[in-house]
């Protein structure tokens, strides 16, 4: 906490003055508006979305505004995760809040509160981020047999009632990021995307420990005494064809394509 308000401090004075620096001088007509120069113009599709979320924050919403994801989504365009690299701003200093945290807020509503490190600085550019390594990366897959390990989707695979869908297998935190949580193997599980917007995402709609304890109860017995088998073991046995075919499923289309055909190759010899 300590650490996090220094940082903030000093993210806060070279905000400032970046924010001076990098704006260009007023056009030459005397119009008299300031216009951001290219490479701090959240518009630009070259930045990286992390920046551009935090440009628009900046400029468009600014500190003491509220806007919504929807806006947000609608402003960046043409970028995956929109939601999630707002959020990854968290850790590098900027205070954006919810309903949660300021009742006065709509459910579908957030509050800058304060920006931190201006992250469209190439020296600020990692503020916050914790790198996961391939080593590690590729282990929390292998662990979690390339599933889910909220909803169980494998990677590609269409979820129950929307055939034209195809999860995407993400990492997410047992422990939130923001509150300082490491990149260790420990500490990742397995996530889709979509879990992994709704587990990190405060003011999504997830569905409370009510409601699943309905849908537990109305399980068959055998099917509950599984399900309290799977909650026992923290996660849930596969058969080797299981793990097989989580793997296979994580592979990019041509290679499935490739190993599709070489068993049908191997099953006619």
């Amino acid at each position: 906490m300590q650490l996090a308000a220094t940082c903030r401090g000093k993210w806060r004075q070279a905000n400032v003055i970046t924010q001076i620096a990098h704006y260009s001088h007023v056009h030459s007509h005397g119009s008299g508006w300031i216009v951001p120069s290219s490479e701090q113009d959240w518009r630009n599709a070259t930045l990286g979305t992390r920046v551009r979320v935090a440009l628009w924050l900046r400029d468009e919403v600014g500190v003491g505004g509220t806007f919504s994801k929807v806006a947000l989504r609608a402003a960046i365009t043409g970028a995956e995760q929109v939601d999630r690299r707002m959020r990854d701003l968290r850790p590098a200093g900027w205070v954006i809040r919810t309903n949660l945290d300021r009742p006065s807020l709509q459910p579908d509503q957030l509050y800058l509160e304060e920006v931190g490190a201006p992250v469209w600085e190439r020296e600020h550019r990692a503020a916050g981020l914790r790198q996961i390594s391939a080593k590690t990366r590729r282990y929390v897959y292998e662990r979690d047999r390339h599933m889910c390990r909220r909803c169980g989707v494998g990677a590609a695979e269409a979820y129950p009632g929307e055939p034209d869908s195809h999860a995407r297998l993400t990492l997410g935190h047992v422990n939130p990021h923001a509150s300082g949580s490491g990149a260790h193997a420990e500490n990742l599980i397995t996530e889709c995307a979509r879990c992994n917007e709704l587990v990190r995402n405060l003011t999504g709609v997830q569905m409370d420990s009510a409601q699943v304890w309905e849908r537990v109860k109305a399980l068959p017995r055998r099917s509950k005494q599984e399900l309290f088998e799977w909650m026992e073991a923290d996660g849930r046995p596969l058969k080797p064809i299981d793990q097989a075919w989580g793997m296979y499923r994580q592979l990019p289309a041509a290679l499935r394509d490739e190993m599709r055909h070489g068993l049908r190759d191997l099953l006619e010899s």
